[in-house]
């Protein structure tokens, strides 16, 4: 240990500061959230130093998990927003994919004004996401929004997109696919450069169709960038709070598990800090364990990271 030391102090000196300034804002705060979902703590009873009243929240165990689990939340049933976040993570994550992966292919093909988009396609990214969540709050309303202007113009039916309806759902699918696809494209746009040409050219060579050369060059090549954006596209999303809360606002229709965790933090007549606490635990477990069984699907692919 002691030639160990001496032979690697200096990177673990670098590494320190770090790993200290992860424990004080990670780590910590996690154990403190993990800590709350075994009481019973509020608003009306933590510690209060203005009002100099002390702390009386009582440890309740596994009181808050059932509760949740069993849909005997008061605000509502974990389960339908959990099939709700869902549909939003998986619908978004297959159209930044495939979206981003057509748009990568056209980038990777020499053509004229390739440069201009690229900095075209990628502007949704680069432009602050409440900013492009306010310009679609407005292009969405119903009575001056342009989308609905010129559904009417074209004589089609014009929703109320951010209303009380499945629309609302939709209407912040679009948002975040338009945010999210620039990233994905990269990502993969540089996957398609990094697969060697010459793989192409032996597959024309004896034959293959473009749908073949597709099929068994451009996407066993893209494999290991895929199934890495993929992953993180799925953890982004799942918990993607700006652009559902800053477009819709606090629809139950749009309500996912890390927007209704944030309600029951801030806002109702008393901060329920333990519920909230506890929808945030089952959403780190909902996301390890995903990533595990991933990682496991992965590994029998013979992709190993």
């Amino acid at each position: 240990m002691r030639r160990f030391l001496d032979r690697y102090w200096y990177a673990y000196a670098m590494v320190l500061p770090v790993v200290v300034v992860i424990a004080v804002l990670v780590l910590y705060p996690l154990a403190q959230g993990v800590y709350f979902t075994f009481t019973n703590i509020n608003e009306g009873n933590i510690a209060n130093p203005v009002l100099d009243r002390p702390a009386s929240y009582d440890v309740v165990g596994f009181k808050n998990y059932l509760n949740i689990l069993s849909g005997g939340d008061s605000y509502g049933a974990f389960w339908g927003t959990l099939v709700r976040t869902l549909v939003w993570t998986f619908a978004c994550v297959f159209f930044h994919y495939t979206i981003g992966l057509g748009l990568a292919m056209l980038l990777n093909r020499q053509v004229a004004g390739r440069s201009l988009y690229r900095v075209l396609l990628i502007l949704p990214w680069a432009v602050p996401a409440f900013i492009s969540a306010f310009a679609w709050k407005y292009m969405f309303n119903a009575q001056y929004g342009i989308i609905n202007q010129v559904l009417r113009a074209i004589g089609l039916p014009d929703p109320v997109w951010l209303g009380q309806s499945d629309w609302a759902l939709v209407s912040v699918i679009i948002v975040n696919v338009w945010l999210g696809t620039p990233f994905m494209m990269v990502a993969l746009l540089g996957g398609l450069q990094s697969i060697p040409g010459d793989l192409y050219e032996a597959a024309e060579v004896d034959g293959a169709t473009p749908w073949q050369r597709f099929r068994h060059v451009t996407l066993p090549g893209l494999r290991s960038v895929s199934s890495t954006v993929i992953l993180l596209g799925i953890i982004w999303t799942f918990n993607m709070f700006p652009v559902i809360y800053l477009v819709a606002g606090p629809n139950p229709n749009t309500r996912i598990l890390v927007t209704y965790a944030f309600e029951r933090f801030f806002s109702g007549a008393s901060r329920d800090y333990a519920i909230a606490s506890t929808y945030g635990v089952l959403i780190l477990s909902v996301l390890l364990v995903f990533a595990a069984v991933y990682r496991r699907a992965l590994r029998k692919q013979g992709e190993v990271w």
